[in-house]
């Protein structure tokens, strides 16, 4: 079940509302003795974690959780930046496990003990996961008496990216995008792809410099990968480290594309142009009218996400 779009409603009376993670999504199913974590793409990515193995002998009966996969800064904030170093890496080394260790904080229980729960109230089905006690983390409840502007001010205070608005009486409806699920941000951020890089000056002269970004426009996206199927967002050179434009480099020359994969990209551009595969995770203050992002910083690599799936969001395009 994904998060819908459009705005939040004046009265929260309605709403639960849950601090949004910094993180990646996972399911999680375990039948008292084994267990397997699966990606949002649902690709089986149990070995990644290996310090949730022992979640089957603490929850005990069989269960299906969603939830996310956080990794904290040395404060206790989830931190996306430190999780990176792990949500890429598939049979990690005991030392790194040791100095990026992950966590599971659960938000939703699907399957418990040979019932499905999908069907019932998100109330209902929260009650159900808070009556697995200390097995899991569970995300926390959220009190919204101030208003969704308070509540954001405070998420943001200790770290988290914003806050999630679910309707109390909406079952779990999985595969969809649901109006019943609302996303607040303190920060805008979103997936794009990219989809060529232009030259850097100084130190990254012949490297790249800025990563041109967009989103697959549904009505071109049977042209995905080789043809022009993005609508342009911008570029953005904020946030490359040296690690991983050295990561980059070799990626963006084995892909890259004789034509433009972009609908529309500026014409005074000198990009590189590449095949539309690899998706990036950015924060931006606001969209601007043209549809390009404001001050965007590079967050990191989401291999978890299928670069085809990136369509329009909030402030773009029909989104």
């Amino acid at each position: 079940m994904l998060c819908g779009t459009g705005d939040l409603p004046t009265c929260l009376d309605d709403w639960q509302l849950e601090p949004k993670w910094d993180g990646i999504r996972a399911v999680v199913a375990s039948d008292g003795t084994r267990l397997v974590i699966s990606s949002r793409l649902g690709n089986d990515v149990t070995a990644a974690y290996p310090e949730l193995a022992d979640l089957p002998s603490r929850l005990g009966a069989p269960v299906l959780l969603d939830g996310e996969i956080v990794a904290l800064d040395p404060a206790g904030r989830p931190s996306f930046e430190r999780l990176q170093r792990r949500m890429h890496v598939r049979h990690p080394a005991p030392d790194l496990v040791a100095e990026v260790p992950v966590h599971l904080v659960a938000f939703d229980l699907l399957w418990h003990d040979g019932e499905l729960l999908v069907p019932l109230a998100q109330t209902a089905r929260r009650r159900r996961l808070e009556a697995l006690g200390t097995a899991v983390a569970i995300t926390p409840l959220l009190d919204g008496d101030e208003g969704p502007e308070a509540l954001l001010v405070d998420c943001q205070a200790v770290g988290f990216e914003g806050f999630v608005a679910k309707r109390r009486d909406a079952p779990y409806s999985p595969g969809r995008r649901s109006p019943c699920w609302l996303k607040a941000k303190a920060v805008c951020r979103r997936e794009l792809v990219v989809g060529g890089w232009e030259e850097g000056e100084g130190s990254r002269t012949s490297r790249i410099g800025s990563l041109a970004v967009g989103w697959v426009d549904p009505r071109h996206r049977a042209a995905w990968p080789d043809g022009a199927c993005l609508r342009w967002a911008g570029q953005v050179g904020s946030g490359l480290s040296t690690a991983l434009l050295a990561q980059l480099q070799p990626v963006m020359e084995r892909f890259a594309l004789p034509s433009s994969p972009f609908l529309d990209a500026p014409r005074v551009l000198q990009v590189r142009f590449v095949q539309p595969l690899l998706v990036v995770e950015v924060a931006y203050r606001e969209v601007t009218s043209s549809g390009t992002l404001r001050h965007p910083v590079l967050k990191g690599l989401r291999s978890d996400l299928a670069a085809a799936d990136v369509g329009p969001g909030e402030g773009f395009g029909d989104g």
